[in-house]
């Protein structure tokens, strides 16, 4: 019992000593900043854009992911979304980096001590960094997964194209009249039309290329002398 007090005294007094040397924020004020962090740097807020951006350019920001990813569905424009609010918190770190820096290394003149120290900015940087890291991975997750659901997409929509355009040519064929709806196809008789089009001038390509580029050599003629 003795022994087991006596360990659990030097452990008491070992995480004393080390929370002497702690690199958290030493003064009042500094603990305040560094708790309000979270909620002033935005990067854990349901919200993306903050208070003191400006909306206008988050509105243009998501704009351009709209008009690159193109969603088609519900969940494609949710992950979208989400890319472009992840994207626009990452790009907010540098800026309170450097915010951060100046503060620290630039305060303001005052008889008292610096409310805001290098040894606070110091813990400020490590945890953007790590936000940073977290919302790269995000966005790269994100990415990876709208990929893949419009690849899917995509290619099923090739698919039921192709199927189409042959049902619609067998129908011409026995001069019988079509539409995709009659079959649930969700195209219209213009894009149908159009993929027939496009898979006969491929098939016709295919043939004359086969023709030009693959047929065996002529054997050429032997002049005796």
């Amino acid at each position: 019992m003795q022994a087991t007090a006596t360990l659990s005294f030097n452990r008491a007094a070992i995480n004393r000593a080390n929370s002497q040397h702690s690199t958290g924020p030493r003064t009042d004020a500094g603990k305040q900043r560094s708790s309000q962090n979270a909620l002033r740097h935005g990067l854990t807020a349901r919200t993306a854009v903050l208070a003191s951006e400006d909306q206008s350019a988050y509105d243009h920001h998501c704009r351009q992911f709209q008009n690159e990813h193109r969603p088609a569905t519900p969940t494609e424009t949710e992950l979208v979304q989400e890319l472009a609010d992840t994207s626009w918190r990452l790009r907010r770190i540098p800026l309170l980096e450097a915010d951060i820096l100046d503060r620290a290394l630039s305060p303001a003149p005052t008889p008292e001590p610096p409310a805001f120290d290098i040894v606070d900015a110091h813990q400020l940087l490590a945890s953007l960094g790590l936000h940073g890291a977290r919302l790269s991975r995000q966005f790269q997750k994100t990415l990876d997964q709208l990929r893949d659901i419009q690849f899917e997409r995509r290619q099923h929509e090739r698919r039921e194209l192709k199927d189409a355009a042959a049902i619609l040519e067998l129908h011409k064929y026995k001069g019988i009249p079509w539409e995709p709806a009659d079959h649930g196809f969700v195209f219209s008789k213009d894009q149908v039309e159009r993929c027939s089009e496009r898979l006969m001038r491929q098939n016709e390509a295919r043939y004359i290329a086969a023709e030009r580029f693959n047929s065996p050599p002529t054997a050429t003629l032997a002049w005796e002398f």
